[in-house]
């Protein structure tokens, strides 16, 4: 789990970057960018708001050949082996960056290669290179008085609510290519920035295929439970798939088609639904494997344990407990009306 709370700029070093395509220099910058409290404070919030917003996905850098020829992964290499060339290292990431800038609808902008220090990682401190890239230029008025009128100028400027592109590389597992956490604002170019220029690959740790293995879970329900059952075995369904992985600390994957799957002819439904989709999830030949709770927790917060009706009413499922809902919750036929029913015990209304 990232905390970035506690991380602190050290260093920043400043490059712009050009469209080779359209002729757009590259500018280097020969030392460490002159910063202040203030100025600390509204970089540190522009580069890690996207990272608190965005789901923990991990990558690792790759390479076909070897490690040691990824020109990013060295640049980290080095410089987490020596801090102090952060200038030189943040100039060959700049001239990698502009090497890969040749696509036309890549947008020139200022790469920041920062040095952050105390960055919480599982609760343990760490450093990390950031790499980030801005690119979208706003308009923005600037008021100067001139004699008795008070003038209005426009002007274009970095907005630092919306980072463009960023990258954290955690000194973590450097010889399997480092933990690295990446977001993208501008979904149009993603290739460019995941593939071309950081050369990354996701990382498939215990958070990788707990995620993934839900997120399968959760099509299965809306594919196959959903059609043979209805709209209540589904949403069970997916409340007993959690809880399974909530309560283990490793996932074994019979022992879960025995205890979230009631209806056992479903079991071969969910192996041969596993057989045709899984790839799409990297599970295809995963069976056993650590539970990362933190990524159970990001799916049960997504979960929507809703009933739509078609007479424009709700049931929301909200049990921690499956079983709850099986044993307070009927459906039903009704002859005379010709319409399904949903039958709802309780005790009493709660109050708001």
């Amino acid at each position: 789990m990232l905390n970035l709370f506690s991380a602190q700029i050290d260093t920043l070093t400043l490059h712009r970057v050009g469209n080779q395509h359209r002729g757009e220099a590259l500018f280097l910058s020969d030392q460490p960018a002159a910063l202040n409290d203030e100025l600390s404070a509204l970089l540190k919030e522009y580069f890690f708001k996207p990272f608190r917003e965005k789901e923990e996905n991990y990558y690792c850098f790759t390479h076909e050949a070897a490690l040691e020829f990824h020109p990013i992964y060295e640049a980290a290499r080095q410089f987490f082996e020596k801090p102090d060339r952060l200038v030189e290292v943040s100039r060959e990431i700049a001239r990698h960056l502009y090497a890969q800038s040749k696509h036309p609808h890549i947008k020139s902008g200022e790469c920041y290669v920062v040095y952050l220090r105390d960055v919480l990682v599982d609760n343990q401190k760490t450093d990390a290179l950031g790499i980030f890239k801005s690119e979208i230029k706003q308009d923005f008025l600037q008021f100067k008085e001139r004699d008795s009128d008070l003038e209005m100028q426009i002007k274009q400027g970095v907005n630092l609510n919306r980072l463009d592109k960023g990258c954290l590389i955690l000194n973590r597992e450097a010889e399997a290519g480092f933990k690295v956490l990446s977001v993208d604002s501008n979904r149009y170019d993603a290739k460019y920035w995941i593939e071309e220029f950081l050369g990354l690959a996701p990382l498939t740790d215990e958070n990788f295929y707990t995620k993934n293995y839900l997120k399968f879970c959760q099509n299965f329900a809306k594919e196959v439970v959903l059609p043979a059952e209805d709209k209540q075995q589904e949403v069970l369904f997916m409340n007993r798939a959690v809880n399974h992985f909530a309560k283990n600390d490793d996932f074994e994957e019979s022992k879960f088609l025995n205890e979230v799957l009631e209806n056992p002819e479903l079991i071969p439904e969910f192996k041969h639904y596993k057989t045709e989709k899984g790839p799409k999830y990297s599970i295809e030949d995963v069976s056993n494997f650590p539970i990362a709770n933190k990524a159970v927790s990001d799916t049960r917060k997504k979960m929507k344990n809703v009933i739509d009706l078609d007479t424009n009413i709700q049931i929301k499922l909200n049990f921690i407990n499956p079983e709850s809902a099986e044993k307070f919750v009927e459906k039903g036929w009704d002859e005379e009306r010709q319409m399904y029913y949903y039958l709802v015990y309780f005790n009493r209304e709660q109050k708001a």
